[in-house]
């Protein structure tokens, strides 16, 4: 994703750290639903360190499913999930979860909402817009005010884009056959976005 300019002045101030936390988490999520980690980002998943919040619990068990993986396994069970030999176990995509069909009515409305922002699809990505992982992405510059957008569109942005489904997408990918190591990133992605759901309904 590639932002532009929609105005010559910003329209919210500077993230504070709470902003910046959330884009990190965002961030991560984007990462590991992009592509499986390598032994670099699986080293520095283990050492997250834990809480006793959910989001705490879900970062402790993510660094212990990583200190126990290895990137070779890891990049096959990904292999399995998303991929696959015709296609993966799960379909990260909006329009599939829901309408049931891929390139449908969901991803025209997120196109048209990232042409709002000022965002433009990388040409380098194969991936619709309605991938988990892009959607994640842009959630992370709107936390971080990489793009010029109010805090009511960030809201509003997550609420048409990731409430109706993404919760669903992370109870599935618990449960898929094929999951061992995104086990624990799937009790991560939705300790997360609960959070993120329950913050922006006290913001109304």
């Amino acid at each position: 994703m590639r932002s532009g300019t929609l105005g010559s002045a910003p329209l919210r101030p500077a993230p504070d750290e709470v902003d910046l936390a959330r884009a990190g988490e965002y961030a991560l999520l984007s990462k590991l639903l992009a592509d499986a980690p390598d032994t670099d980002l699986l080293a520095v998943l283990a050492a997250l360190p834990g809480d006793s919040t959910p989001l705490g619990h879900a970062h402790a068990a993510l660094a212990h499913a990583a200190a126990a993986a290895d990137a070779a396994s890891v990049e096959r069970e990904y292999f399995d999930l998303f991929i696959g030999l015709g296609r993966g176990e799960l379909l990260p995509y909006a329009s599939f979860y829901l309408t049931g069909f891929l390139h449908e009515r969901p991803l025209a409305r997120i196109r048209e909402d990232l042409a709002q922002l000022g965002v433009e699809r990388d040409p380098q990505q194969c991936e619709p817009e309605d991938h988990l992982a892009l959607l994640c992405e842009v959630m992370a510059g709107l936390a971080q005010g990489s793009f010029d957008a109010s805090e009511a569109e960030q809201a509003r942005f997550f609420g048409r884009h990731l409430r109706p489904w993404a919760e669903k997408f992370f109870d599935d990918l618990e449960a898929a056959k094929s999951a061992r190591f995104y086990r624990a990133v799937a009790g991560y992605g939705r300790a997360f976005l609960a959070i993120e759901r329950e913050a922006f309904m006290i913001a109304r």
